[in-house]
């Protein structure tokens, strides 16, 4: 299936044509000329060699999603200054009925209002960001547990090894090597040994099988206002502030949820807001507080700036319990 998005400046409504032919071609839509899909999307990437997503020299971005409806494989492009978008499988009508949202339909950059030279210098120089909304949340879900406490390197590997083994390959013509996540149930059924050989440890692999045996309510919270969305995502063990944050972020497109608990975070915003590299959460949220609503735009942009503090110490080091 393809279609035609109308795009984040109008009414948000998708027509979806299909029939017997598994691709039909892409219709330009009226869309923000300024849209960047790297920034809009890059949140969803898990590192460089994340199997559910790709770009390709063309300028397309593609997405496998585990959708209610199945396995999907959304590319995206600019055309002409205009998003346009095809997608395939199962889960293609769903992708593209809900692919403004994705791509910031429902965010409101103009509700962000510069208080800091430096937001206002990052937020010019980036018309682009839109903050987007997957409307599904154990795809960030599961990643984000995976990210606990460890390297990123170490998280992306897990996520790789995961999703390639277990993982449905994504339908249509997607770039080789791109996957769908598992379903639930799979995710439930990986061994205890093979949580090992990917180097997750089993905190961290418990709460995941948890997460997956309530799939479907915790689902439920992309539909939630951002609060109430988090408090369902930490009625499972395991899972706290931190990495409910970090996933409604995506599921919801949360403008205002702010992620406490990073190690590098509250470093990284008081640096650039105030000097001070020694922030913590408490005064981090202080100094967000200016641009309450939009306080998750704020970070990143703050991020997107590059002003982080120099490095006074090693990068932590990875581990592998592969080796015990």
């Amino acid at each position: 299936m393809a279609g035609r998005f109308t795009p984040p400046t109008n009414p948000t409504r998708t027509t979806v044509r299909g029939g017997e032919l598994p691709q039909l071609p892409a219709l330009e839509g009226d869309g923000p000329a300024d849209l960047d899909l790297g920034l809009t999307l890059g949140p969803l990437r898990r590192g460089p060699a994340d199997p559910t997503f790709r770009t390709t020299p063309d300028g397309s971005v593609w997405r496998a999603s585990r959708t209610p409806d199945g396995p999907g494989t959304l590319r995206i492009r600019i055309r002409e200054g205009r998003p346009a978008a095809e997608a395939w499988g199962p889960g293609a009508t769903w992708l593209m009925d809900r692919l403004p949202a994705l791509l910031g339909a429902e965010d409101d950059p103009a509700a962000f209002v510069p208080r800091h030279k430096l937001l206002l210098a990052t937020h010019r120089r980036r018309p682009g960001l839109r903050l987007t909304r997957t409307g599904l949340v154990l795809e960030s879900l599961i990643p984000s547990v995976l990210e606990q406490k460890v390297t990123t390197t170490e998280a992306y590997g897990s996520w790789r090894v995961l999703v390639r083994k277990y993982g449905e390959p994504a339908p249509g013509p997607a770039p080789e090597g791109m996957y769908a996540i598992p379903d639930a149930r799979t995710w439930t059924r990986i061994p205890s040994w093979e949580w090992h050989r990917a180097n997750v440890d089993g905190k961290r692999s418990a709460t995941i099988v948890r997460a997956a045996q309530v799939a479907a309510r915790l689902e439920e919270a992309a539909h939630m206002d951002p609060p109430a969305a988090r408090k369902r995502l930490e009625l499972v063990p395991g899972i706290g502030p931190w990495t409910s944050a970090e996933t409604i972020q995506r599921s919801n497109g949360a403008a205002d949820e702010v992620t406490t608990g990073d190690l590098h975070l509250p470093g990284i915003v008081g640096w650039a807001l105030a000097g001070d590299r020694t922030t913590d959460d408490e005064a981090m949220l202080d100094l967000l507080a200016p641009y309450a609503g939009q306080r998750h735009r704020a970070a990143r942009l703050i991020l997107l700036s590059g002003r982080v503090p120099p490095r006074r110490a090693p990068r932590m080091t990875p581990n592998d319990i592969r080796a015990l």
